[in-house]
């Protein structure tokens, strides 16, 4: 596989073009060109010998939309082929206030948690920065989206993979893609889903990044925790919560909670007191969510009214919550079901 632009950041395409003694004015039409979604080769302001020698060493479309389901919901799932013949998956999801895109960080997942789709195949490799932003553009653009007028207004890092397990790609990502001159995406409207990887969500709060911390926790308790999250016996509650004090007093930014509710493991009455025990008075908010069930992984979701039942406990007891809206049921919405499906 070849070198990646879009991995580069705009001064170090200014760099590039220096390089190849291209006049500096051309880093402009390049970088906008690929802020776009363009393939380098449909650029029209590049010149032909410009543009043979960019594809001699990068590669042309290193991200391309191969297919796409649309739910009855309007949600539409993207399946993107990468270059090297890999395949990962994205969800674009519409709301009011704008277009939400679930992107992914690697092909893959090591961490195998026990109601995911992502990881039953284990870790194929990371997605570079310009891979995981690649998805953003192709699917900006086929939104009729520009960089200066963004179809895709919101995104979280919540598809295929763990971005911390990938972490220097992931922090590079999120530099390109708030970048001024770029797709500048806000900060403010990214957020970063993690399974608790305590060392890098210290590290992320250093790097000056105000992303939306939002971590998967899944239940109350270590020991139920580590039953269906593997992470969970490297890494305690009581250290991600830490972590998470810390990425506040850095960044000002409070963090979100995952819960998935799943029928017979965390979901009742006495799972709601213990979460209220130990979150009650922090500067956090629990997204709580119906299982999007993976036939292969044997666990199952709760009705609907037991859901508001469970959140009706976390607000009675004084904990901001929120039960998240059901989207893209019928084409695998949840992450890695799409991919799964194609390998089979």
């Amino acid at each position: 596989m070849k070198q990646i632009l879009q991995d580069l950041s705009f001064a170090e395409v200014e760099q590039l073009m220096a390089e190849l003694g291209e006049q500096k004015y051309r880093a402009g039409q390049l970088y906008r060109g690929l802020m776009r979604g363009k393939k380098i080769a449909d650029i029209t302001e590049l010149s032909a010998a410009l543009k043979q020698k960019l594809l001699q060493r990068f590669e042309d479309e290193p991200v391309r939309i191969a297919e796409i389901y649309t739910s009855a919901d309007g949600t539409e799932k993207y399946l993107f082929a990468l270059a090297d013949g890999n395949i990962v998956e994205g969800v674009l999801m519409s709301y009011k206030y704008g277009r939400t895109q679930c992107v992914s960080t690697q092909v893959g997942c090591r961490m195998n948690c026990a109601f995911c789709a992502s990881g039953l195949n284990g870790l194929v490799r990371d997605l570079t920065a310009g891979e995981i932003l690649c998805q953003i553009l192709a699917v900006n653009a086929r939104c009729g989206g520009t960089a200066e007028k963004r179809a895709v207004t919101n995104v979280v890092l919540m598809g295929s993979g763990e971005p911390l397990d990938n972490y220097a790609n992931t922090v590079r990502f999120l530099k390109n893609v708030t970048a001024p001159g770029g797709i500048n995406i806000s900060a403010r409207n990214i957020s970063l889903s993690t399974c608790g990887l305590v060392p890098q969500m210290r590290a992320l709060a250093e790097e000056g990044i105000p992303v939306n911390l939002t971590v998967s926790l899944h239940s109350p308790n270590d020991a139920e925790r580590a039953r269906i999250m593997p992470v969970a016996k490297a890494y305690s509650i009581a250290e991600i919560l830490r972590a998470c004090d810390y990425y506040f007093e850095k960044t000002g930014r409070r963090y979100i909670f995952e819960y998935s509710l799943i029928e017979g493991e965390n979901a009742d009455p006495a799972h709601a007191a213990q979460l209220i025990s130990l979150l009650r008075g922090r500067p956090c908010h629990v997204n709580l969510i119906r299982l999007n069930e993976v036939k292969e992984r044997g666990l199952c979701g709760i009705s609907e009214k037991q859901a508001y039942r469970f959140l009706g406990l976390l607000e009675k007891g004084g904990l901001s919550a929120t039960l998240r809206r059901t989207i893209g049921g019928d084409i695998g919405g949840a992450c890695g079901q799409l991919r799964a499906k194609r390998l089979k």
